[in-house]
């Protein structure tokens, strides 16, 4: 499947001179393959080396000099690496020499094009005996499928490229509307990890890419062994099963479970977070660029990593998510984990996006908007909502008390814009971007 992140991939091997690019991103979104992909179709030659199915060639980083590293290889596989190869280094976690080696490579070989990706690569990176100066590598993110890459995955490429050229003042087509509100609900079902869209592509069948979700929630379960201790693991079980659950609520450790201290499942809730897993919504006060300096990340929310593995562990039946108002399953926190990932697939690959939520807690006078974002210097609140009006009080109230000219609600209405609320459908929040900068035009 084709993955909107070799773009940035080509950009990169266009440099003549580049740093090494270590891929993050979660367990089973794609790493591997899409590096894979990208060597085949791009340079002469590909290299790839996994440290977890071959240990024995951690002895070829017993060095961090770029040369022997190079000649090692080279004897003991018997390739060319030179300027027209890419050097795959997968499972890079097993081998923190390998890790520790990226820097050298940009200082004495830069024009070999090195790429470095792993399944836990995160925690390895959390070890404080691995050092990796700023500015010697780019970490570059892989998120699951967006719903924009689906249609491209699915055949409906077309479907795409007419909605890049919708605009504030373009009117969408009932048809065009009802097969976009369709296409949503299928991904709702099936999501964006990439078995899975695999799976559905191929047979059209929900329920063998429910089978494959479930295979990958016990393989993420499986992992809890390998970043935690055992005494640990049954926090991470407890909190890895209720956040599906708790999508768009604010946090509180007691509702994860009432018997276990706070601290127990606040060090879940990290771990968790640090894999990839599940994704924290903090609180900000939203005073100002950068959001985060007005955070407190005592007070959160969180989303699932994909809104098909969230769908699965909650049980929802396809039935449903094909019939029902999507904005209203599950209390709307469907929408909600599905816009908050969203959000996150559109950004800068080379950024790690952080979310964060508005709430003002005061006796008779409590709002909360599901989402706050920073485009440029413009502060953008954003609901999740099916109503137009009075289900929209806490964003009217956000724009009138921050001085914001508009905010955005993400539905599953056509494109409009009333009273300083731009309606975005479901199947546009790609194009998120695009029309705020027409909206400031305007």
């Amino acid at each position: 499947m084709k993955r909107d992140i070799e773009k940035d991939l080509y950009q990169w091997k266009e440099q003549k001179e580049k740093l090494p690019l270590l891929m993050r991103g979660a367990r089973q979104v794609g790493k591997s393959y899409t590096v894979e992909a990208f060597g085949k179709k791009i340079f002469k030659n590909t290299v790839i080396i996994n440290f977890e199915l071959h240990p024995e060639l951690k002895d070829c980083f017993n060095t961090l000099e770029p040369d022997d590293i190079i000649n090692k290889l080279q004897i003991v596989l018997g390739v060319t690496i030179d300027e027209d190869t890419l050097l795959f280094l997968d499972e890079i976690q097993e081998c923190p020499n390998a890790i520790m080696s990226l820097r050298y490579f940009k200082e004495k070989k830069n024009y070999i094009a090195v790429i470095g990706a792993g399944s836990l690569v995160e925690f390895a990176l959390e070890k404080k005996d691995i050092k990796i100066p700023v500015g010697r590598v780019q970490y570059i993110y892989l998120e699951p499928l967006s719903f924009a890459e689906f249609l491209t995955a699915s055949g409906n490429e077309q479907l795409r490229l007419y909605l890049k050229n919708i605009h504030l003042n373009s009117e969408i087509e009932n048809s065009i509307h009802q097969k976009l509100m369709t296409l949503i609900r299928e991904y709702l079902i099936v999501g964006g990890m990439p078995a899975a869209v695999k799976s559905y592509i191929d047979t059209k069948d929900f329920t063998q890419a429910g089978r494959i979700q479930n295979a990958l929630l016990q393989t993420y379960r499986s992992d809890f062994g390998k970043y935690a201790k055992y005494s640990e693991q049954k926090y991470l079980q407890k909190v890895f099963e209720k956040v599906p659950q708790l999508i768009g609520e604010r946090v509180k450790y007691a509702k994860i479970d009432l018997e276990s201290k706070s601290r127990d499942i606040k060090n879940a809730v990290n771990l968790l977070s640090l894999a990839g897993v599940i994704r924290q919504v903090i609180a900000t006060a939203a005073a100002g660029i950068p959001l985060g300096a007005q955070s407190n990340d005592k007070k959160f929310k969180l989303n699932y990593l994909d809104i098909g593995l969230m769908q699965n562990a909650c049980g929802l039946q396809a039935k449903l998510l094909l019939d029902a108002d999507i904005m209203q399953i599950n209390s709307g926190s469907v929408a909600e984990q599905f816009v908050g990932q969203e959000l996150r697939a559109y950004e800068d690959r080379y950024m790690d996006r952080q979310l964060f939520f508005w709430a003002r807690d005061k006796r008779n006078s409590s709002a909360e908007v599901d989402y706050v974002y920073d485009a440029g210097a413009l502060i953008i609140p954003i609901e999740v909502k099916a109503g137009k009006s009075g289900s929209l009080k806490s964003l009217r109230l956000f724009l009138e008390e921050k001085k914001v000219p508009f905010g955005i609600r993400f539905a599953m209405d056509k494109l409009s814009l009333h009273e300083k609320i731009l309606t975005i459908p479901l199947y546009m929040i790609e194009h998120m971007h695009r029309l705020v900068q027409e909206m400031n035009i305007k």
